[in-house]
């Protein structure tokens, strides 16, 4: 897990830097009315944050878990994503994810077999959701800088 938590602080000191230096007007607006706009990805990915925070904390607690899904959408538009102020957004995405990579590198060994159901479906061990967790942050970002290259960015940390 340690090398997980290197990866998602490797990405959050990669793409903090390039958040804050968007200037783009057109950045909330949706390109279709049932897409989000990458303002709303990255408020997204802030929802992602908190309720992967609950599934991982919750699962070090008991060895099996049944967790509600969220509606995603919903938690998007009752944030008011889109009108959010931009900073802030960006500190939060930040540093809950700084708080998340802890987390991971601190999940003792005995935790990882952990399963999750969610909403029914799994299970899911806490050592696949926490790297998963991760590859979805990664699938977001690349909504949001479609020319970002993690793949290459990244591969030094597991040594490859």
């Amino acid at each position: 897990m340690k090398q997980v938590a290197a990866e998602l602080r490797q990405i959050v000191a990669t793409v903090t830097p390039m958040l804050k230096g968007i200037n783009d007007s057109n950045f909330s607006v949706r390109p279709r009315p049932d897409k989000w706009s990458r303002k709303e990805i990255l408020g997204h990915l802030i929802d992602s944050a908190c309720n992967n925070q609950q599934k991982f904390v919750r699962l070090m607690q008991q060895p099996r878990l049944d967790f509600p899904g969220y509606a995603q959408d919903d938690w998007v538009e009752l944030q008011n994503w889109a009108a959010a102020d931009w900073e802030n957004m960006i500190e939060l995405w930040r540093t809950y994810n700084l708080h998340i990579a802890y987390l991971i590198e601190n999940a003792k060994p005995e935790f990882v077999e952990n399963e999750i159901t969610i909403e029914g479906v799994g299970p899911f061990k806490l050592g696949f959701i926490m790297p998963d967790y991760v590859e979805h942050l990664k699938h977001h970002v690349k909504q949001i800088f479609p020319d970002i290259d993690l793949e290459n960015n990244f591969v030094n940390v597991y040594g490859a």
